[in-house]
């Protein structure tokens, strides 16, 4: 506190250029531990699935707060929590179809959001575009979707819990994959529109940062 009562500015937080950090080293971790789930899940051993999933949730919190806490946040960071949260979805949701709990076309209709989105990548590429922002919608879809999985899963133990998990972990489903193509295709009006107003030369790098988009 200055002498005027101002509160002194904080600075941005800086990426490090370091890889090797106790909080990428965590999120590696985690990537390392899916097929683990993925080999749990398929072969109806729930409690330990659980429990690993568990443990890859507390990391994924665990990682940002050192991070931020250390001042150790990279690009790299940044790639592989959401890399983690999607393989441990997909494994979840694959893991529950192949058991006949979830409908094989509900893992399409997921995929297939993401093969539309995937296709867009070159063509902002030409158009001198990286990755799009993530929007709300995005992170929403995804929050439930972390959700909706495990809760359906653990709704496999039965009794009390399991009654109580498995109408919340539909809800969640159906919401996140609403959610989820509700992102996808505001991505993909908004790929349209930059693309139609693009007034620069295919290639060519655009000024400034990038707009905000609805992926995830």
């Amino acid at each position: 506190m200055g002498a005027s009562g101002d509160t002194a500015p904080v600075a941005a937080p800086v990426d490090t250029e370091e890889v090797l950090t106790v909080p990428n080293a965590i999120s590696a971790a985690r990537l390392l531990l899916v097929p683990v789930f993925a080999v749990l899940v398929v072969t109806e051993r729930d409690g330990w699935a659980l429990l690993v999933l568990a443990v890859s949730g507390a990391s994924d919190w665990v990682d940002g707060y050192l991070a931020r806490r250390w001042q150790q946040t990279s690009a790299l960071g940044r790639v592989l929590d959401p890399a983690a949260d999607r393989l441990y979805i997909a494994a979840t949701l694959v893991g529950l179809a192949w058991r006949d709990i979830v409908p094989w076309w509900l893992v399409g209709l997921i995929a297939l959001r993401d093969v539309v989105l995937a296709a867009m990548v070159p063509v902002l590429s030409r158009h001198g575009y990286g990755t799009l922002e993530v929007h709300y919608l995005g992170k929403a879809a995804t929050f439930c979707l972390l959700y909706a999985f495990p809760l359906i899963l653990l709704a496999q133990v039965g009794g009390t819990v399991g009654a109580v998990a498995e109408p919340i972990g539909w809800a969640f489903a159906w919401w996140g994959t609403a959610l989820y193509w509700w992102a996808g295709l505001q991505y993909t009006h908004q790929v349209r529109l930059l693309v139609r107003d693009d007034r620069y030369a295919p290639g060519v790098a655009r000024p400034g940062p990038a707009p905000q988009a609805a992926g995830s």
